[in-house]
């Protein structure tokens, strides 16, 4: 193989992998316009917009599809070795758990639609902060993709531990609602349902941001994470009452 040839296969391949990015990059902006969306859908109780979120969701699903599909070829053409191949495995890694943050959006769209049949509870204005903070975490670590910054990845990683003790508050929070009052129960059950599709999106930020991390530096998060969720705690102390 000549030198010219050489560097347009190199050229060739640094393309694919940058119009990659650029797929996923997109995919996580969706993802973070759906979850907005879906928030104020609830807040606003429009139940036309939050349909809009759960049929918006295909998108997301089309195009992890296609990155999926530009993985597979990338492998069968290119067979990369090393950082390249950790280039590849982490698009494919990052994009299954966008398209999982679009899919837990989607739910909380479809719960508005339900929220709204009721009489909303005082908890319900909980819930754009949590949506807020999680949108935070994934807009660090989709920034951190983009620009290959391991250390960012590692500060959004270790926020997620904020993210799960305000999800711990709200369902406590919901909880005693619950309890005061049988009435706010269907209310309560349908926003603690949301609560816990917003923690989720936060921990497939995490998800995102330990593979950053591997395909910078090739080893994994030396450090545990620390859950700040004890929402269990809270149901077993509810129970003992």
């Amino acid at each position: 193989m000549n030198n010219a040839t050489g560097e347009h296969i190199v050229k060739s391949y640094d393309e694919e992998l940058l119009r990659l990015t650029g797929e996923i990059q997109r995919m996580g902006d969706l993802a973070l316009r759906e979850l907005e969306a879906a928030i104020a859908a609830v807040i606003e109780r429009d139940s036309d917009s939050a349909q809009r979120v759960v049929d918006s969701d295909a998108t997301i699903d089309a195009l992890e599809r296609e990155v999926s599909h530009d993985v597979i070829r990338l492998l069968a053409l290119r067979q990369p070795m090393a950082r390249d191949l950790r280039e590849v495995m982490a698009a494919l890694r990052i994009a299954s758990d966008i398209e999982r943050i679009g899919d837990y959006a989607a739910n909380v769209g479809k719960r508005a639609i339900a929220l709204n049949r009721v009489d909303l509870v005082r908890p319900v204005f909980a819930l754009p902060r949590l949506a807020e903070l999680a949108g935070e975490l994934v807009s660090e670590v989709l920034l951190a993709y983009r620009d290959r910054d391991a250390d960012r990845a590692l500060l959004a990683w270790a926020r997620d531990e904020e993210l799960d003790g305000m999800y711990t508050g709200l369902f406590r929070e919901l909880l005693t609602y619950m309890m005061e009052d049988p009435r706010n129960i269907t209310a309560c059950t349908h926003l603690l349902f949301m609560a816990k599709n917003i923690e989720r999106i936060g921990d497939h930020a995490t998800n995102i941001a330990e593979n950053i991390y591997f395909l910078v530096h090739g080893t994994e998060i030396a450090q545990t994470r620390r859950k700040g969720d004890q929402s269990h705690n809270v149901v077993g102390t509810a129970r003992a009452t």
